[in-house]
């Protein structure tokens, strides 16, 4: 016969008089965490207590009851209670709901009511403050009701707006709350369980990737074009922006590309008419302008705007204070806010004094031109005064000057050698005669300058910065020029490199140097010191370097191997001695660059060289436009370099193989490249 199991018998529940009730020291809880007792005893005083207490009678030393009850289970609620009897929103005596414990252990008591406790799954809470919502609570009211910011409760609503499918798989666990809020960027059910069906077979989908997957036909608030036109100004224009609550900023995503582009033209264009408007003869407008449109134009350099004696007298009062108020505080580590903001305003006004603008002739304005783009940051670039060579005001002082430098380098007289009369005389002689005797004395220069190497780099460095600077290689008797390849938009946001701003700002501090008339360059460039001119020199050769991987034309009209294999040589050779490390020097495999133009073959190989094989498992089921983005994360820092941008192995011919059988195998190699660029 089976042996009936006990009965559960509850303990007695009974209302006790707060007065009646202590706190017992046998609760295990001594950290504090959670709600504080203030806001407890503000959501007690709101709904009333929802959770009896745990109480077990007092005894006296004769074990008799003696009418007090100590709390070892519910301390927190008990401190609440007490608290609002304190502030007399409630009666010393008021009835407290308790269930007293007669058996078992106090301490295990109050260990069990919190360890056996289930805190609500997040799920749970999102859908309750929804309901709250559609009860006809506002957010402002919830934030309130459970002491949480309004930013928080948005969140929340923002999660519970997820694809109910989804939320479901959130609910189950098997999705991390970090992937929910990654798909809270958009509110499209669909595209929600389109991006979750692609990534849910991957061991782990980072929060990134999904955001990536939801905001791909979307443009970023951090683009540059977005700075430009301002936020603002696109949700004026009725433009719809998802945000996502989960970020620090609460970063957006334009939804139509179509009207940042119309904004952003139009905003070039606005900034174009008034440039045209200060009568610059031409404008051009771009977000992205081609590298090396600059290339054959001749800059103009302004006149800066000298300080005005008032200005000048306030500069240094500015200066005076700044020091003052830098020495006064130079020990404390965090300054008080009025001395900070007194600080920042000192400076700014520094800034706008320091910051002079640039004026131009009328004359200059009425034949140059500026060209207009947006730098990395969102912020206009403007590169006034360029001059087109067809703009040129060919009867001037300055191309007089010019074309008397050929015949007389170092003379800065406009009546010089070479003047009217010597020219007059020159025609009276037969026009063989002149040839003739010109020709025996460019022998004769030719002869002098072979042993006179100083001046021969002299001559070389006129000659390079005549035709860089200047763009008339003509203008000297050295007939050597640096002829610069058009890199054009070869390569995207070209211009926008460190490397080409690097060569831009180095070449406007060298235009602004060099004398305007070129009658007096030579005498300028001799007075340089030897360290300056050999970096002008560096400076002028660099703009003529050529690496491209592009098909050279043999005297015939067909492609020369022999030359494409010879300047890739020279290319490399040139690098390593330079020790050109492109990973360092900034470049790194994006999307955009390099990633998203290649077969899915080619991205495996690089994850697989750069992060190992089970790197590159991991990637090899997703689909190219996915494979490509994940890609970019995994090399983002690994220093991976494709094969175009690496330094060549110094050429040895190998054992057995002598130089002429090493340069064969690489015309083979380069003519194998060139069929498959064909292809």
């Amino acid at each position: 016969m089976t042996k009936s199991l006990p009965k559960l018998v509850l303990s007695a529940s009974r209302d006790i008089p707060f007065s009646q009730l202590v706190l017992s020291q046998k609760n295990v809880r001594r950290v504090k965490s959670g709600l504080s007792i203030e806001e407890l005893a503000e959501d007690i005083y709101r709904r009333t207590l929802l959770q009896s207490l745990n109480v077990r009678s007092m005894l006296d030393e004769q074990g008799n009851p003696t009418g007090t009850f100590e709390v070892p289970a519910g301390g927190r609620r008990y401190r609440a209670l007490e608290l609002l009897v304190k502030t007399k929103r409630m009666h010393c005596d008021q009835p407290v709901p308790c269930v007293v414990r007669e058996t078992g252990i106090a301490e295990e008591d109050s260990l069990a009511e919190n360890v056996m406790r289930v805190g609500l799954h997040p799920l749970d809470q999102f859908r309750a403050f929804r309901a709250l919502i559609d009860a006809g609570l506002s957010e402002d009211d919830i934030a309130a009701r459970f002491f949480v910011s309004v930013s928080t409760v948005r969140q929340r609503l923002r999660l519970a707006s997820v694809s109910p499918a989804l939320l479901d798989i959130y609910g189950e666990d098997r999705m991390t709350l970090d992937q929910l809020m990654a798909f809270s960027v958009t509110d499209n059910h669909v595209r929600q369980q389109q991006v979750w069906d692609q990534i849910n077979q991957a061991s782990h989908a980072p929060a990134y990737h999904i955001r990536r997957l939801l905001t791909e036909d979307a443009i970023s608030s951090s683009d540059r074009r977005v700075r430009f036109i301002g936020l603002e100004t696109y949700i004026a224009a009725g433009g719809n922006v998802m945000r996502d609550l989960f970020s620090s900023n609460e970063e957006g995503w334009l939804q139509d590309p179509a009207l940042v582009d119309q904004l952003v033209t139009e905003k070039l264009e606005q900034q174009a008419n008034a440039l045209r408007a200060e009568g610059w003869k031409w404008v051009e407008a771009a977000v992205d302008l081609p590298y090396g449109c600059e290339n054959g134009k001749r800059r103009i350099s302004g006149q800066t705007v000298d300080l005005t004696a008032d200005e000048q007298a306030t500069l240094q009062t500015l200066g005076v204070r700044h020091d003052a108020l830098s020495e006064e505080y130079g020990d404390v580590i965090e300054l008080p806010e009025e001395v900070e903001a007194t600080l920042a305003s000192i400076e700014a006004q520094i800034a706008a004094l320091t910051c002079r603008p640039v004026v131009y002739q009328p004359g200059d304005i009425a034949r140059a031109g500026v060209f207009v783009s947006l730098a990395h940051n969102g912020k206009l670039r403007i590169d006034r005064g360029y001059v087109r060579p067809e703009d040129e005001d060919r009867g001037s002082e300055h191309d007089v000057r010019s074309s008397d430098a050929a015949a007389a380098p170092g003379s800065c007289e406009p009546n010089g050698h070479g003047s009217d009369a010597d020219k007059g005389t020159a025609r009276a002689l037969p026009e063989r005669l002149v040839s003739e005797l010109t020709a025996a004395r460019t022998v004769a220069i030719r002869d002098a300058l072979a042993q006179a190497p100083h001046t021969a780099f002299l001559a070389l460095l006129h000659a390079l910065c005549l035709s860089v600077f200047r763009f008339n290689s003509q203008a000297g008797c050295v007939q050597i020029a640096v002829t610069q390849v058009c890199l054009g938009t070869l390569a995207p946001n070209l211009r926008e490199t460190v490397w080409s701003i690097g060569i831009q700002q180095r070449h406007d501090r060298w235009t602004e140097r060099l004398p305007d008339d070129t009658s007096c360059l030579w005498n300028w460039l001799a007075a340089l010191g030897h360290d300056e001119q050999m970096e002008l020199l560096a400076h002028c050769v660099s703009l003529g370097v050529n690496a491209l991987f592009e098909p050279v034309m043999g005297y015939d009209g067909r492609v020369s191997v022999h030359g494409v294999a010879q300047r890739l040589a020279a290319a490399d050779a040139l690098a390593a001695c330079l020790d050109l490390d492109m990973a360092s020097a900034g470049w790194g495999p994006t999307v955009d660059n390099y990633l998203g133009r290649v077969p899915k073959p080619k991205i495996i190989e690089a994850v697989r060289e750069a992060k190992g094989e089970e790197a590159a498992v991991l990637i090899a089921h997703l689909k190219k436009g996915d494979m490509a983005r994940e890609a970019e994360r995994l090399l983002e820092g690994a220093g991976w370099l494709p094969e175009p941008l690496r330094i060549a192995p110094q050429a040895r011919p190998a054992e057995g193989r002598d130089a002429t059988t090493s340069m064969e195998v690489e015309q083979n190699d380069v003519r194998s490249e060139l069929s498959i660029a064909a292809e």
